[in-house]
């Protein structure tokens, strides 16, 4: 039987450690369901329909990929997959505390979801979304940490504007631009 992986996340913007982690997945699992969601406490940088895109375009020719989009709880959308395993990218051990929090709690409500833990190439170790994202909103040489699709992507998008259109805001935070 083929084993399904499940890897959850907002992806805003998807980086080269998101990417990294994929290419891992597929040496360990038969098939990667990259899950996009919504984080409720979070105010996107990206709109879904973007994001989900992206990550299209990104893991194209990768092999066995697929990107959907869920709401609800991680071990619902996991039964509806079906899988059993959900993969987690730990960039270091301030990660891992959050990490086993959240699974555990999902092995709490559902016994059969495991959760895999893998780390990403040293060379993006340190990076996250909220890193690209300040350093785009800096006017900073984001491209070195995101596929090119995604830099073609962010090159596009003025800086100071969210998603929602308000001057000034970007990534959830007030840049100084005129209201």
């Amino acid at each position: 039987m083929a084993t399904t992986a499940i890897y959850p996340g907002s992806f805003d913007p998807v980086t080269h450690g998101h990417v990294d982690i994929i290419q891992r997945s597929l040496k360990l699992f038969d098939r990667v369901v990259v899950a996009v969601t919504q984080n409720l406490s979070k105010r996107p940088f990206l709109p879904l329909e973007e994001r989900i895109f992206l990550l299209e375009r990104v893991t194209e020719g990768m092999g066995p990929v697929t990107v959907v989009s869920f709401t609800g709880l991680l071990v619902d959308f996991a039964r509806s997959v079906p899988a059993h395993i959900v993969i987690r990218g730990l960039r270091a051990v301030s990660d891992f505390e959050l990490e086993l929090q959240m699974a555990l709690t999902n092995r709490a409500i559902d016994a059969e979801l495991e959760t895999a833990f893998l780390m990403p190439s040293g060379r993006f170790v340190f990076l996250s979304s909220g890193l690209v994202r300040e350093i785009w909103q800096l006017g900073g040489p984001f491209e070195k940490f995101v596929p090119e699709v995604v830099a073609d992507h962010l090159r596009r998008k003025p800086r100071g504007v969210e998603n929602d259109g308000l001057p000034g805001w970007a990534g959830g935070g007030w840049t100084g631009g005129d209201s």
